[in-house]
Parts: structure tokens; C-alpha cells; sequence
């Protein structure tokens, strides 16, 4: 069997409850990538064009800082990476997630919340910053049940 870890990053705590149901159910490890600096209400506000986040999704370069936890990923076979949906992709500190860490052989499935949009190029663009890793579009899980959570973990 091979070990597995549920990373995560939740801004609302929407994906935080999805991440919890997947890795009791995966038998997994949980892994939060929490942000040096926490994201507040104004900082969400997607209709807001100065807030964080919209700062943050319009440069594809930028990288959040995120606190740094020794963690040895050499001793997990899969990741299951979730993220809220930020402008159709996940969002940058995703990226720099997939940056601090080697994930080099790893097969990486991804689940997401949204509140409408899908994965649209978000494959794409956490690719380059995992390239020697193996990252594919899992499932969208905006209101995962157990039931369905437990059929996508044990289809994976």
C-alpha cells in the first residue's frame, strides 16, 4: 500500500473540511500550507482589484510566502493537493508550495473547492513548478459528502 499525504491550503476553511474527510478516509497524512501572513476577509475580496488575493492572481510570478515545515516528502508515493479555485487555477501559493519542496517521482492528484469554476489551466500551471513530478486534475469537491469523498479516494 502506498503512503499517501493530503496537502492543503484553505483561505475560509472550506477546503480545510474537505482535506480532513479525504485523508481520514485515504488514511493519509495531513499537511496545511498556511500562509507567513494569514489572508482576512478584505483580503479575499475578488471584487476588489487592490485586495491580496487579486494582486496576488493577476502576476502568474508571484509567491506568496508560506511557513516552512521540515517535511520529508521522499516518504509519500502520492499527494492529494487541495486548494480553493482562484480566478479558474489554484492559487500562486500553491505554487510556491510545489516550489519549496521535492517532489521529483511524486504523483500528484488534485482536488479543489469552488464556488462555480472548475480546474480550467491549473495542470498547467503548477506543472512548471513540480516538473519532475507527475500532477493530474482529480475532482472538484465543493460540498463533498463522505459517500462521495470515499468513492473518489478509493477510485484514485
Amino acid at each position: 500500500m502506498s503512503k499517501k499525504l493530503v496537502a492543503f491550503f484553505s483561505a475560509s476553511g472550506t477546503t480545510k473540511k474537505v482535506a480532513d474527510m479525504i485523508a481520514e478516509e485515504a488514511k493519509a497524512d495531513l499537511f496545511e500550507i498556511e500562509p507567513k501572513i494569514p489572508y482576512t476577509k478584505a483580503d479575499l475580496d475578488w471584487m476588489d482589484k487592490k485586495s491580496r488575493s487579486s494582486v496576488e492572481m493577476s502576476d502568474k510570478k508571484y509567491r506568496p510566502e508560506i511557513m516552512k515545515k521540515e517535511m520529508d516528502m521522499s516518504s509519500y508515493d502520492e499527494i492529494l493537493l487541495g486548494f480553493p479555485i482562484w480566478w479558474y487555477v489554484a492559487p500562486t501559493i500553491i505554487n510556491t508550495f510545489l516550489e519549496a519542496y521535492d517532489f521529483s517521482g511524486k504523483k500528484i492528484v488534485l482536488f479543489a473547492t469552488s464556488g462555480g469554476s472548475g480546474f480550467g489551466n491549473t495542470v498547467k500551471e503548477l506543472q512548471s513548478s513540480a516538473p519532475d513530478a507527475v500532477i493530474t486534475e482529480g475532482r472538484l469537491l465543493n460540498c463533498g459528502t463522505k459517500q462521495e469523498i470515499s468513492e473518489w479516494v478509493n477510485s484514485l
